[in-house]
């Protein structure tokens, strides 16, 4: 659907029939070859017409030239998958198999195993031998094996089973996308958050990443020097200046700006946008000379440091900020950018995992306020809550400036009518005009931000499924994330006024609603919030908290809080070697497993 940004190809999905390699008279062999090759048809059928790569694109899924039967059939399979850029592989069997001599064994790929269950052959047999031998030499595999016996001529996959299969592939793309790419940090440390003190150990061993790091002043002389994309930034100004609504000036009288002024803040701003785009990917179209420029960090998620070295002196980055993170722009839908507000590399690293999982954009946000029944009470002229805000016992307000998409005003329409937010392949011309006309751009908090600017203004009117998470970095520990599924809550307009009046009423506007259980850091939204690991979170559209689990454990990555039913809970099998309790249990089997690319440098 639109070329690639990123420099490597985007994974591979392998899938592996493996079959039982016994000939002879009774033909045991060639009476499965037609079964087992059909279930490594239809795995490959449901995963390219369900999963997309972030550039809009179906994911692209190979099948081994034979089925496997023994090791040298097995190796001919690793080769053609090494030439085809294989990062995950599916095995699939609906008997028994020699599972040493069958499985794959590239320590490097990422691994399910699906055993068919019927009765005719024991495919569950070998599902359990080889994900016990996979177990016995380190390296973890997904096991799949359908709750009900199916018939030897079925060829439907079970519906339990297209779950898993999806909720594998989804995540194992999502983190074999990040390999080789990089995070791109403008700046540096922001006001002594410590989400923006980098950990490059964490990005390289973890998610096979780099860091790439340049001071915010190349963005000056880019712009002095002109070193950016003249028509580009024209064609920008004029959208900008055609779409972008200006709200009402909050700074008193006397320390308002002029016309002329705010006129020049609007170009410095867009040009900023231009510029660090150019930084993340790179631009061919950079006049003559640039060569070096031209070619851009590679990278996957960026963050920008602005407090208050660069906010004090010059306009802020909450205009490039939002932009980039929208799914369209001056060019129409494109793929949203991923990028931090005040550099929260943990932030913008949790923005990317919601992204490559759902390809749409996402929401930076402060965990800033708490609002119990009462205090809402009290606050709004004795409004009582309704809905989901009253079954979680209140709310909490995510508000921020900068890097809040625009699609968060949940002004998008599905076929329904409904509020929501899409995959940016899916968002329409309509959807663009709703969402920048129920945005305003309104002048920087003098206070805040001293050098001007223009913050983002939206509510979130449009009661929507989301996933709120934090990436965390633990002495002693190592990284953890959090997650709390939910939806967004819609107040009436009144309440709404009295509530964000009490903070910034010219930055974008979320109450969120965790999903409740009565017990522990989910007992009510107020212990979500008090259990919350950070200032900052990521927002997705959807609950997509079962996928996160999947990814996380991929990626090592334990996960220390989570509302997600434990029937969706779907992490490598040997992970049930490590004890009953499930978060004990994957906490033991990430430290024992270690970063999944602990040993590339």
């Amino acid at each position: 659907m639109a070329k690639s940004r990123l420099i490597g190809d985007y994974p591979v999905i392998g899938i592996r029939p493996t079959i039982d390699g016994r000939r002879g008279a009774l033909k045991v062999r060639e009476s499965l070859e037609d079964q087992t090759m059909n279930m490594a048809k239809s795995a490959a059928k449901l995963l390219e017409d369900n999963l997309k790569y972030s550039n809009g694109e179906p994911v692209k899924v190979i099948i081994a030239d034979t089925t496997i039967g023994r090791v040298a059939e097995a190796a001919a399979c690793a080769d053609k998958f090494k030439k085809a850029g294989v990062d995950i592989t599916l095995t699939v069997t609906p008997c028994w198999c020699y599972g040493a001599e069958t499985m794959d064994m590239d320590p490097m790929t990422i691994k399910a195993v699906w055993g068919f269950n019927g009765t005719e052959r024991p495919g569950a047999v070998y599902l359990a031998s080889v994900l016990a031998t996979h177990a016995q030499k380190g390296l973890p595999a997904f096991g799949i094996y359908g709750h009900d016996v199916c018939e030897a001529s079925d060829t439907e996959i079970p519906e339990d089973v297209k779950e898993k299969l999806l909720r594998f592939g989804r995540a194992a793309v999502a983190a074999a996308t990040m390999r080789g790419k990089s995070y791109l940090q403008i700046g540096s440390i922001c006001m002594g958050i410590g989400g923006s003190i980098i950990d490059p150990a964490f990005i390289e061993e973890y998610l096979g990443m780099r860091v790439e790091s340049v001071d915010e002043v190349e963005i000056i002389r880019r712009m002095t020097e002109g070193i950016y994309d003249e028509a580009e930034y024209q064609k920008a100004l004029a959208w900008t200046k055609e779409k972008c609504i200006e709200g009402f000036d909050k700074n008193p009288e006397a320390l308002q700006k002029g016309r002329d002024a705010k006129d020049s803040d609007w170009e410095f701003v867009v040009k900023m946008m231009c510029i660090i785009k150019d930084l993340m990917n790179g631009n061919e179209n950079l006049p003559e000379g640039c060569e070096e420029e031209k070619v851009g960090h590679n990278a996957i998620a960026a963050g920008f440091q602005g407090q208050r070295q660069w906010t004090d002196f010059y306009p802020n980055c909450d205009y490039p900020e939002a932009m980039l993170n929208t799914s369209f722009d001056w060019n129409g839908a494109r793929e949203p950018y991923i990028l931090a507000t005040e550099n929260d590399v943990l932030n913008g690293l949790g923005m990317m995992f919601n992204k490559l999982l759902t390809n749409s954009a996402q929401i930076f946000a402060d965990v800033r306020t708490y609002w119990s029944p009462e205090a809402v009470k009290k606050a709004a002229g004795g409004y009582e809550l309704e809905g989901k805000a009253k079954e979680a016992g209140g709310f909490i307000h995510l508000i921020n400036s900068g890097a809040a998409c625009l699609d968060a005003n949940g002004q998008a329409k599905d076929a329904d009518g409904n509020g929501v937010m899409k995959p940016w392949y899916d968002v329409t011309e309509a959807d663009q005009e709703a969402i920048m006309k129920a945005t305003t751009w309104n002048y920087a908090d003098l206070g805040y931000f001293r050098g001007g600017g223009y913050s983002s203004r939206f509510v979130t009117e449009a009661e929507m499924p989301v996933t709120m998470i934090r990436l965390n970095l633990v002495k002693n520990l190592g990284p953890m994330l959090q997650i709390a599924e939910g939806w967004t809550v819609h107040l009436p307009d009144e309440v709404t006024d009295v509530l964000w009046k009490r903070t910034d009423y010219t930055w974008p506007c979320t109450w969120f609603a965790p999903r409740t259980t009565g017990e522990g850091a989910f007992a009510t939204a107020y212990d979500v919030m008090n259990n919350w690991g950070a200032n900052h979170g990521a927002i997705s559209y959807g609950h997509i908290g079962a996928d996160l689990i999947t990814m996380c454990s991929i990626l090592r990555i334990p996960v220390a809080m989570h509302n997600v039913p434990e029937e969706k809970i779907f992490r490598p099998a040997s992970w049930n070697a490590f004890g009953m309790d499930k978060e004990g249990a994957d906490y033991r089997a990430c430290q024992a497993y270690g970063p999944l690319y602990k040993t590339i440098k």
